[in-house]
């Protein structure tokens, strides 16, 4: 996507490049701590379980963000709290960065989860800046830089560790999210605070699940498709580092890479949205979601037909995910913000439960055993999706 220098209602390139960077860094600095664990281990002096307890708190306190600080974005002056979850997010990354002990990296990765939502409420903002027409495009390229700061984040933060040293990457992503920080807060446009009071918020929330049937059949298909992603990210670095592939560590990474197709495909995803053809990104998806597990059972023979499978799973669910944000902000201008937490914290939901599954799956039946997992939730994702386009083929 090459944004327009300045659109009708005043969102500039440049604006628009600072919030793409903003949504990656946010995104990926949840994903730092995944290939670390080992060297929280030794740093700290802990056991294997204290150190993976740190991607527990990332975890849970990103999903307590969604579902708590999210819908304040409907009821905040944007202006001033996406900034404000960004120097928190900094200043949660620099206690990581300079933790004393394993108890200062959990206080300051459960800072970082809960401030990194600003990305969650960025996007729902740039939505009311262009026209409805361009909307796809919006969402599309925020996401692409999204999705590529979680891609990258593991790379970076295991190619910085190796060189440097394990609190790196915090210290680094730190000074770059306060500089993109300053350099952005000027150019939000200026919004009031709602009248509606906090509690009235999960209130109209509640409201919103009732009565927006489209909303509740979108977030299954995201979900079950986020959850089927997740068997494979939970289960694959077993799967690669054993027999017949045997791969080391920095090979399993550049696995994780080719994700990155689906990543880029979202700028363009969002671009074929604003003209009309949601049902056939759709299908695109779910048929591209069904087919990567093919791919991913034979890997047990061929690492090419992983590569592959992995390409097509995140290039599913990628558009999958900006088809249904595409449709969902147009719903309700007036909550957004609470749209976009309702729709988020069941994704989130359905992520969780894949990798529980995909763990479970792994334990009692090894790699055919996951692929059925991962297979029945691309499958549920398909039966939401069908069921959203016979009710509204438009």
């Amino acid at each position: 996507m090459k944004p327009s220098e300045q659109s009708q209602t005043g969102l500039k390139s440049s604006t628009l490049w600072l919030m793409a960077i903003a949504c990656g860094l946010c995104a990926g600095a949840n994903y730092f701590n995944q290939p670390l664990l080992h060297a929280f281990q030794q740093h700290f002096s802990v056991s294997a379980a204290q150190a993976q307890l740190t991607v527990t708190f990332a975890q849970v306190s990103y999903a307590l963000g969604l579902l708590l600080l999210v819908p304040l974005g409907d009821l905040l002056k944007k202006h001033q709290f996406i900034p404000a979850l960004m120097i928190f997010a900094a200043i949660g990354l620099l206690i990581c960065g300079f933790a004393p002990n394993i108890y200062m990296l959990w206080l300051g990765t459960a800072i970082t989860g809960l401030s990194t939502i600003a990305a969650q409420v960025l996007v729902p903002l740039s939505t009311l800046l262009v026209e409805p027409k361009k909307i796809g495009s919006v969402i599309g390229f925020l996401m692409m830089g999204l999705f590529l700061g979680i891609l990258l984040s593991t790379t970076l933060a295991g190619f910085l560790s190796h060189f440097f040293a394990w609190n790196t990457v915090y210290i680094v992503s730190a000074i770059v999210l306060l500089i993109i920080t300053f350099l952005l807060k000027s150019r939000l446009p200026i919004t009031s605070n709602s009248q509606i009071h906090y509690l009235m918020l999960f209130q109209s929330m509640a409201e919103l699940i009732r009565t927006e049937k489209r909303l509740m059949l979108r977030a299954g298909v995201g979900a079950c498709a986020f959850g089927s992603m997740s068997v494979l990210f939970s289960t694959m670095a077993l799967f690669l580092s054993g027999p017949p592939h045997a791969l080391s560590e920095i090979y399993i990474g550049m696995v994780g890479l080719m994700g990155v197709i689906g990543a880029l495909f979202s700028q363009y995803a969002g671009k074929l949205a604003d003209r009309g053809l949601g049902k056939w990104l759709t299908i695109s998806g779910f048929i591209c979601l069904v087919i990567s597990w093919i791919a991913i059972y034979t890997a047990q023979w061929s690492l090419l037909a992983l590569l592959i499978g992995y390409a097509l799973i995140n290039l599913g669910v990628c558009t999958l995910h900006i088809t249904n944000m595409n449709i969902i902000y147009q719903l309700r201008q007036d909550a957004r913000s609470r749209i976009n937490s309702i729709y988020m914290t069941i994704y989130f939901i359905g992520a969780a439960s894949g990798s529980a599954l995909g763990i479970v799956a792994w334990n009692n039946g090894g790699w055919i055993l996951t692929c059925i997992v991962g297979a029945i939730l691309a499958l549920c994702s398909t039966l939401f999706a069908i069921t959203d386009l016979i009710k509204y083929p438009k």
